[in-house]
């Protein structure tokens, strides 16, 4: 039987981590007294592990047919890794303990999607209804955390983030093993599905989505906080974005019958170039700021659901822990790297709102490569 709510546990745990660390922990940095452009190397430090881990993680669970036990120790090591911020505050000490923890907290998610796709098995339209209860652990984290960093220290974070950390241990220990990473094997190979226009479209496609998300990931809350909005606003707003990716990933089932994969793609890569114009260029005004937040329903809810389910489908088999890691690395690692230490440099040089523009360019790039790279007729015939 499917092990729905263990499953959905790890998923809100995971996810919860990330709406504490993600809004929230450049204020604590910022609080370091931490220039802009060093804030963005340590928060980019994220995404370069999950550009260099993953693969290593991949072919480790492929090589010796384990994928929870790397995920169960990808959480304790995570965790002994996050409690060195409590022992250190220079800009080496730091860089040494983000390293260290985003190392092995990158293994974690490529290979639990395996794992979910595994237990799901023919029932792969469900895992909408599972990963949605990683973004109501993204609410919860982030509005809770919202009022309280309002009346408490912002230090008060690690301890938060350090409880969830091991909330996600033990999680993982509760999720039943499935079969091994090397069964089921397919004749059809990685460089042979790498070698298909429409697979490298799609993750180059990706990893520029990613990019165009790297100011909002790194200085959204700074931005706001800097425009006289309160830390309860922040915790509201990322709320707002996450509300609408839950509604998004409820309704894909129906949007998915009536859209094709690489229309919903498509959709979603233009709806983001109008996103970060109206972050950019809208932050004296509320109503734009939420609208722009109900559009990530789209930018990341559509835009996920529609291409993970993609990867699941071209890399089946053996090649679904190859096909996760490469996802992974190439968008949140190494698209999320490049847009977070851009936006870095231009927050300073150029301004937020040409930072935002920046974003927005990305997007649209990111379009032209998907709809040149996944040709219309190829598109008709993905579900």
């Amino acid at each position: 039987m499917l092990p729905y709510w263990r499953l959905s546990a790890y998923y809100f745990a995971y996810f919860a981590f990330v709406g504490a660390f993600s809004p929230y922990f450049t204020l604590y940095l910022q609080s370091l007294s931490l220039s802009a452009a060093d804030i963005a190397i340590l928060m980019s430090l994220m995404q370069v592990m999950r550009v260099l881990a993953p693969g290593l993680w991949g072919w480790m669970a492929e090589r010796f047919g384990v994928r929870l036990p790397i995920v169960r120790a990808s959480a304790l090591l995570s965790l002994a890794g996050f409690s060195l911020f409590f022992y250190l505050d220079s800009f080496a000490g730091l860089f040494a303990a983000m390293a260290l923890m985003s190392f092995f907290w990158s293994a974690a998610l490529p290979l639990m999607e395996s794992v979910t796709f595994a237990h799901l098995g023919a029932d792969a339209h469900r895992y909408g209804s599972i990963r949605v209860w990683g973004s109501v652990g993204f609410v919860v984290a982030v509005l809770v955390l919202g009022y309280a960093l309002d009346r408490l220290p912002v230090a008060t974070l690690l301890w938060v983030i350090a409880t969830v950390l091991l909330g996600i241990l033990g999680c993982a220990v509760a999720v039943p093993d499935v079969g091994g990473a090397g069964e089921h094997r397919e004749s059809v190979s990685l460089r042979a599905t790498l070698a298909r226009s429409e697979v490298r479209a799609l993750l180059g496609a990706c990893f520029l989505m990613a990019a165009a998300h790297g100011a909002l990931n790194v200085f959204y809350s700074i931005y706001l906080v800097e425009h006289g909005y309160g830390k309860a606003v922040v915790g509201w707003m990322w709320t707002v974005g996450v509300l609408a990716e839950i509604a998004v990933f409820m309704l894909m089932p129906r949007i998915s019958r009536q859209w094709t994969m690489r229309g919903i793609l498509l959709f979603s890569f233009a709806v983001a170039a109008l996103r970060f114009v109206l972050i950019g260029w809208g932050v004296g005004s509320m109503p734009v700021l939420v609208f722009a937040q109900l559009l990530h329903g789209v930018t990341f809810g559509a835009y996920h659901a529609a291409a993970i389910a993609m990867v699941n489908q071209w890399f089946p088999g053996r090649l679904q822990s190859h096909g996760q890691a490469l996802y992974g690395s190439l968008s949140f690692g190494a698209g999320g790297m490049v847009g977070g230490l851009a936006s870095g440099y231009t927050w300073e040089v150029l301004g937020s709102a040409w930072t935002y523009t920046l974003g927005a360019g990305f997007a649209l790039a990111g379009l032209a490569w998907l709809a040149r790279g996944w040709p219309v007729s190829q598109g008709k015939n993905e579900n």
